[in-house]
């Protein structure tokens, strides 16, 4: 699966305009202090739009320190991480563990304390397990981290369940197991690179745990400590352009997002379009939209979908570049996709990265190896399909205690039905690029390849709308209606 990064900057128009960061005088002038400081309130600023100015005003302070004082990086990064967790939390997990708090009669009790115990705990057991590895190199843990972290993710969902423990135990173990998993990818990427010689110290790997410049996402946004270390800037020239480039895409990022206000107030406000949710209710209560609005409704999902995701990863880069990262952007121009495997490699490019890593190259490395096309779909559909649901699954965990593991697994299968379509449809189109398809570029042949990769995403968004409303019947249906087939 190919590894695309940003295109240079370039071209001519706006384009060449919007390059400033290929200026030398202003490249030159970011590299003194009113330059420096600059950069950063516009940087501040530009966070503002989406987090308080307290948050914001910390991140970007946070991202200087870390620039300007590389001796101090390590513990800087590690520092600014957890005090965001504390002072700036975020309430998923909190709600997380208030259902079970409630059950066992411990509703009095603080989740927001819970969730801090559990925080800590998780970082003492993660530091053990990195220390642990990198001195047992040859354990099943230094091997296999992604099968033993999979494996105590199990065992504490297991333990954490109604009627196995009771009482505070069952609670505590909930707790962790709440933390563990928003953060399991962060700790698999850590142990990982347990192996490499030139490995990051234990508190700048346990500071991109969720680093400060990483708001809530699951997704390790700029890969892990490795990752992070070939990425860093290395010299005064190489800091202001990674900088300047960060802001560009701050200010991208919120011009985004009020193109995402303005359609939001046009779509659902003036022109009253429903939710897809809510256009699947309506068809199963004989009360449908006609076919028009059903069809907005689809679309305008697709597109607030999108540009969610595209401007969350904006905001999340654009502060890593304010550190010197040089991160490759999240999403970078997937309207320009010409096949559904440069669509996977373009709209999320650290989920693909993630999927790659635990998935596709662990499968690719092992099975079919005399059978090299279905050696490739198989490992392609591993990552796009297996890893995807898999992540999803995982993401949602609090619904096991919610719905019990059956109601859970019910619940999920429209999303494991889109997975499995989608992977199939991503392995065929890898495939077919690796023995050397290619799309046309002439006009027709783009428009015809932007018609069947988002005709694609769009019609599996049926089944992908991340709500569990519905069963995969109902929304079948839903589809076929769409085309004025009945079941």
């Amino acid at each position: 699966m190919s590894r695309i990064k940003d295109a240079r900057s370039g071209g001519t128009g706006m384009r060449s305009a919007w390059a400033i960061d290929e200026r030398q005088v202003l490249v030159t002038w970011a590299q003194a202090w009113p330059g420096k400081l600059t950069l950063l309130t516009f940087a501040f600023l530009a966070l503002t739009m989406t987090l308080s100015w307290q948050e914001a005003l910390f991140i970007v302070a946070a991202m200087a320190f870390f620039a300007y004082w590389p001796q101090w990086r390590s513990l800087i990064l590690f520092a600014s991480t957890y005090i965001v967790a504390f002072i700036f939390p975020h309430g998923s997990i909190d709600d997380a563990i208030r259902g079970v708090a409630a059950h066992e009669g411990f509703a009095e009790v603080s989740t927001a304390a819970l969730s801090y115990l559990a925080l800590i705990g998780f970082s003492f057991i993660a530091w053990g397990l990195l220390a642990y590895a990198r001195h047992h190199k040859q354990s099943v843990l230094a091997q296999r981290p992604f099968l033993s972290l999979i494996t105590i993710e199990f065992v504490l969902c297991l333990l954490s369940y109604q009627g196995v423990l009771h009482g505070l135990p069952r609670l505590m173990l909930w707790s962790l197991l709440c933390v563990l998993t928003p953060y399991f990818w962060y700790l698999a990427y850590a142990l990982v690179d347990q192996r490499s010689k030139d490995r990051s110290s234990d508190l700048f790997q346990l500071g991109v745990f969720h680093p400060v410049w990483g708001g809530a996402s699951s997704i390790p946004i700029g890969k892990g400590a490795a990752f992070l270390r070939k990425m860093l800037a290395k010299n005064p020239e190489e800091m202001a352009i990674t900088q300047i480039k960060g802001v560009k895409l701050l200010l991208w990022a919120d011009a985004l997002l009020a193109l995402k206000m303005l359609l939001k107030w046009f779509c659902e406000d003036y022109c009253h379009v429903p939710s897809v949710t809510d256009a699947i209710d309506a068809s199963i209560h004989n009360h449908a939209y006609s076919l028009g609005m059903q069809w907005a409704s689809l679309l305008w999902s697709v597109t607030s979908y999108s540009l969610r995701i595209a401007i969350s990863g904006h905001f999340i880069i654009g502060s890593a570049r304010m550190a010197g990262f040089r991160l490759p952007r999240a999403t970078w121009r997937p309207l320009e996709s010409r096949t559904l495997i440069e669509y996977f490699n373009r709209f999320h490019y650290y989920f693909k990265e993630l999927l790659v890593d635990f998935f596709f190259l662990p499968t690719f490395f092992r099975v079919f190896k005399k059978h090299p096309r279905l050696r490739l779909f198989f490992a392609t559909f591993m990552a796009a399909g297996v890893g995807n649901a898999l992540f999803h699954f995982m993401s949602e965990i609090d619904l096991v205690e919610s719905m019990g593991f059956q109601g859970a697994l019910e619940s999920f299968f429209s999303y494991a039905f889109y997975c499995l379509i989608l992977a199939t449809g991503i392995g065929i189109s890898q495939v077919r690029a690796n023995a050397g398809y290619r799309p046309s570029l002439s006009i027709w042949g783009r428009i015809q390849s932007f018609l069947v990769v988002w005709g694609f995403v769009t019609l599996l968004h049926v089944f992908s709308d991340e709500t569990r409303n519905h069963t995969l019947l109902e929304r079948v249906q839903y589809l076929l209606s769409m085309f004025a087939i009945s079941m």
